[in-house]
């Protein structure tokens, strides 16, 4: 399983590498949404900064809807999607591999989506370990969610306007727990603050892991 995990997740990357589309697409995209929601707070930096920690979530997740989107469609043509089933790939190391390289796409987004927080809203983080773990348990959430739900929509022809709309509402305790999260850290807050969060975040992951590691052989075949 772990083998065909590296496996599915460096065919990924490097079709990403090549292709460049989360820098040149999806990072600009997100920028483009800190600036649109900076316009929509107005001038006053205070309000900016209050509002920074969910703009930042909910910015992740468009970028995350978009991720996963491409992460899809990569195998829609040419019959990949056929190829791999037929590969005797673990459906389970398919899993955790196309989850990882969309993981390793939204490290990148959120480094430049929080750099775009700071610059834009003036926010300062005084806890930057609290950040770092919301970062590390929220991508492993919405990488897990987003590629179970992708596969869910894949063999469909509504897949653009489905995957949304099944995957923002799950994605749900991952936007409350992170701005909690983040929330505590920008305002200096006492660490404990985030740490029940924190654990909200790690079911969160275990459940979609377990999950997506038992159905997504059987989701596969159906699609």
């Amino acid at each position: 399983m772990w083998r065909d995990t590296v496996l599915v997740a460096g065919k990924d990357l490097r079709i990403e590498a090549r292709s460049r589309v989360a820098l040149s697409q999806v990072a600009p995209f997100g920028v483009v949404a800190l600036v649109m929601f900076a316009f929509a707070l107005g001038p006053d930096r205070a309000t900016m900064a209050k509002g920074a920690a969910g703009l930042f979530w909910v910015a992740v997740l468009f970028c995350t809807v978009l991720a996963v989107q491409r992460s899809v469609s990569v195998e829609s043509v040419d019959g990949a999607r056929d190829g791999l089933r037929l590969s005797g790939l673990d459906p389970a190391g398919l899993f955790l591999g196309k989850a990882a390289a969309v993981a390793a796409q939204l490290v990148v987004l959120e480094v430049v989506l929080g750099v775009g927080v700071t610059v834009l809203y003036g926010a300062r983080i005084e806890a930057p370990w609290l950040i770092l773990a919301s970062c590390v348990l929220g991508t492993i959430g919405l990488a897990a969610t987003g590629t179970l739900y992708g596969a869910l929509s894949a063999g469909l022809r509504v897949k653009e306007t489905l995957l949304p709309f099944l995957l923002l509402p799950i994605a749900i305790p991952v936007l409350l727990a992170g701005t909690r999260i983040w929330q505590a850290a920008l305002a200096g807050g006492v660490p404990a603050d985030g740490t029940p969060w924190l654990r909200l975040l790690v079911v969160f992951d275990a459940v979609y892991l377990a999950l997506g590691v038992v159905v997504y052989g059987p989701i596969q075949e159906s699609a």
